[in-house]
């Protein structure tokens, strides 16, 4: 089973529109060859069936590679592709009926900010957690600050994976995987960055050495 086998160490989430004229699926491509170990798509400001064919056309990419691919929020996207799951948020479907929808060996992941929310998604069945935002962000307006100490207790609460994302590169690698989390969640540390092979290379070196 996918979810039981997951590697969060180096986690992807897209956002096209850092790319400029370099196109999302060999950039995920590129990411993969790099060293991510897991991919969500999450493209907003996108009509369905655009997603749909994104989602497609990406996961073509993931199966080659043996790389799992988590939809953001779209169950109905994930359901068409049979991608490998879905991470969720706060205002989406509740785990319980994401679970029941999607079946037993699909991954669910949820965002958190606090150690009752990590407690509560837990409880309900989530597969991971992703903690943030870190530090500050321009990829996610509005998302609420959580400090290095915060996410430590997240981590220390559950007994999921957690995941850190939010404003997280090379600089702060290190610091952010002091706190025990599993892995990182990143996009314009990579997604922005020229060669975009290398910066996943760099990233998943500085991760394995902090671990």
């Amino acid at each position: 089973m996918v979810r039981q086998n997951m590697d969060l160490t180096l986690y992807l989430v897209t956002d096209r529109h850092w790319l400029g004229e370099r196109t999302l699926w060999d950039s995920v491509e590129e990411a993969i060859l790099g060293g991510v170990t897991i991919i969500q798509l999450r493209e907003k400001d996108i009509s369905s069936r655009e997603y749909l064919e994104l989602a497609q056309t990406v996961k073509t990419v993931t199966d080659k590679h043996d790389i799992p691919l988590i939809i953001n929020d779209r169950i109905d996207i994930a359901l068409a592709i049979d991608a490998d799951g879905v991470h969720l948020g706060p205002d989406d479907l509740p785990i319980p009926i994401a679970r029941k929808l999607l079946g037993d060996d699909k991954i669910i992941g949820c965002s958190v900010a606090s150690v009752e929310e990590a407690l509560s998604f837990q409880v309900q069945g989530a597969d991971y957690l992703g903690v943030g935002a870190v530090f500050p962000t321009a990829t996610k307006r509005g998302t609420e600050k959580v400090g290095l100490e915060d996410l430590r207790g997240i981590k220390s609460a559950v007994h999921i994976p957690v995941v850190a994302i939010g404003g997280i590169n090379a600089e702060n690698t290190k610091r952010v995987m002091e706190t025990g989390v599993d892995g990182v969640a990143v996009v314009s540390a990579i997604m922005d960055q020229a060669d975009i092979r290398k910066a996943a290379q760099r990233l998943l070196f500085l991760l394995k050495e902090a671990k």
